[in-house]
């Protein structure tokens, strides 16, 4: 770039700013005050400041609310941007309605607030990674906090994913569903907001149904206002827009927690069906014409564990392999209450006929051993009649609280589920998805910041990740007592939360001959090769792990290919 065209864009961008700062806010009251801002760029950067409390912003345009929201505007520091997309709006002229809570004698006068003086205007909004953390293989939204995966479908080659998602913070808040895309599970690709907050409520979890007959996507999410109800939107354009229901909401009901409805096309009843988790139960419902459900019957008393609110079902039909036998399986995500604290993974084994579902165990069964899997639900329609499920990576005791700031969470490996036997028993296998073989790299002699690690155990086996610091990562299979353990007590950061450091031991159902372990920056993950163990736990080494160590077994490690 010549110097007269550096000296140019430096002369805009002062422009820019000044053009922000020129419109010194309307301080109201202790917590109260007004900005205008003349629009002349796509996005007004908000700085963000994560110890101080909310603030709520109004977009005002003639009047007239466009958009409310809460972000954490900074006081006297600025730990990054969010972008307030200012070209939706089709205005000149946006005002900015903003309360502040939080005690003043703490924070100081309004009008001294960093935030006036660091708002910006731009036509550009960085989402480049500066975080060491963020995962390089797994999904992650490009900025913002993330949670549950909502309304997951694969249709036309693409897979979609929807996520819980905060785009004025790295925090819980103000949920939206973010979306992205795929076509092979690996690389994934942002697209624009796919269902905000309205009248009803912000975006709580739901699903996504390929409508084959009406040649269309159907989204259900729960509207989360002063009640928690169901709503219902249709997408013409294969889940890229859609429209609201003008009846919404679908359903309701006097519970205070009514969540996250899961609907599948059930063949055998030739008709819909959709499960939705309501306190401590799940309730079942059946439809036609996806928009008048019939209650049918509720299940979960007696049954699993109920330390905690029950949420996000999945309701599947499954092969037991090696055999001709189906059966069906009933995934409850539950917090808290999970096998080490926090948020877990609960499933149920069993039958279903359209109408009830029936349990065949009393126990209480979780489909992965580790701190960090959660809020698991499976895609609609994936080819070959698959069940690919993703989780959550985190846990509600510290997810507000890991060592992150330009994004907070990730999203699991893809994974397979099917059923297997073990003593007469039936139990969820989980499997790594076939696409993620074509991470496997050239072996390398040492791990890496991000690779596979496949060990063929030959008995007992010790394994240990390491680094230079003296961090590690131990994990042991106990051949004879038939488990096996992870602890990240000495893993790296782990002040941030007492509920994170810890040891995680899982059952095993039968001799493991071969484990696969997905490590990425903030992650690793460990699977039976033959389904029958999973075991995800967040990391966060001061430097990646590069020494491995193993006593009963022999390791390949594969680099990272494709990324």
């Amino acid at each position: 770039m010549s110097m007269t065209r550096k000296l140019t864009a430096i002369v805009a961008t002062l422009m820019m700013t000044l053009a922000v700062y020129a419109q010194a806010p309307q301080v109201l009251g202790d917590s109260h005050a007004m900005k205008r801002v003349k629009v002349s760029s796509k996005y007004l950067l908000l700085p963000v400041q994560e110890k101080v409390e909310n603030a709520n912003v109004r977009v005002l345009v003639d009047n007239q609310q466009m958009q409310s929201f809460n972000v954490k505007l900074a006081v006297d520091k600025v730990d990054y941007f969010v972008p307030l997309d200012l070209g939706r709006l089709k205005s000149k002229d946006v005002l900015l309605d903003i309360t502040f809570h939080g005690d003043r004698r703490a924070t100081g006068a309004v009008k001294d607030f960093i935030c006036w003086r660091e708002m910006k205007l731009s036509d550009e909004f960085d989402t480049t990674n500066r975080e060491r953390f963020r995962p390089i293989y797994h999904h992650t939204p490009e900025y913002g906090w993330m949670n549950d995966p909502n309304g997951m479908f694969y249709k036309d080659g693409q897979w979609h994913l929807y996520y819980q998602w905060n785009p004025y913070g790295s925090q819980w808040e103000n949920m939206t569903w973010g979306h992205s895309t795929s076509r092979d599970l690996l690389h994934w690709d942002a697209q624009p907001t796919a269902v905000e907050p309205d009248a009803l409520g912000t975006i709580f979890s739901g699903s996504c149904v390929v409508d084959k007959k009406n040649d269309r996507v159907v989204a259900f999410y729960t509207s989360a206002g002063q009640h928690q109800v169901q709503s219902m939107a249709v997408s013409k354009d294969n889940g890229k827009t859609f429209v609201k229901e003008i009846d919404n909401p679908i359903l309701t009901s006097n519970e205070p927690d009514f969540r996250d409805p899961k609907a599948f096309w059930n063949p055998e009843l030739q008709a819909w069906n959709l499960v939705l988790a309501v306190g401590q139960e799940m309730r079942i419902f059946s439809s036609k014409d996806l928009k008048n459900w019939k209650f049918e019957s509720a299940f979960g008393k007696g049954y699993g564990n109920h330390e905690g609110v029950w949420e996000c079902p999945d309701l599947m039909k499954l092969q037991v392999r090696g055999t001709d036998t189906q059966k069906w399986m009933l995934i409850c995500n539950i917090n808290p209450g999970g096998p080490f604290g926090g948020s877990a993974t609960q499933y149920f084994v069993g039958d279903f006929d359209g109408h009830t579902f029936t349990c065949d165990h009393k126990d209480t069964r979780w489909m992965d051993y580790g701190k960090d899997h959660y809020a698991t639900v499976t895609f609609d329609n994936a080819p070959d009649g698959r069940r690919v499920a993703l989780a959550w990576m985190s846990n509600w005791q510290y997810a507000n609280e890991v060592p992150t700031k330009q994004f907070r969470s990730a999203n699991s490996v893809p994974r397979d589920l099917d059923l297997f036997e073990y003593n007469g028993q039936y139990y969820c296998g989980v499997t790594p998805s076939k696409e993620l073989l074509a991470l496997r790299g050239k072996k390398t002699a040492n791990p890496t910041e991000a690779c596979e690690i496949v060990v063929d155990a030959k008995g007992p086996m010790t394994l240990t990740l390491s680094n230079t610091k003296g961090e590690q990562v131990t994990m042991r299979y106990d051949k004879a007592a038939k488990t096996f353990t992870m602890n990240r007590e000495k893993s790296g950061d782990t002040a941030f939360s007492e509920a994170f450091p810890g040891e995680t031991t899982a059952p095993v159902y039968g001799n493991i001959r071969q484990f696969r372990i997905f490590i990425d920056r903030c992650s690793i993950e460990v699977f039976d090769a033959e389904g029958r163990l999973a075991m995800t736990n967040l990391v966060f080494p001061t430097e990646p792990y590069s020494k491995l160590t193993v006593k009963g077994g022999k390791a390949s490690v594969y680099q990272l290919a494709g990324f």
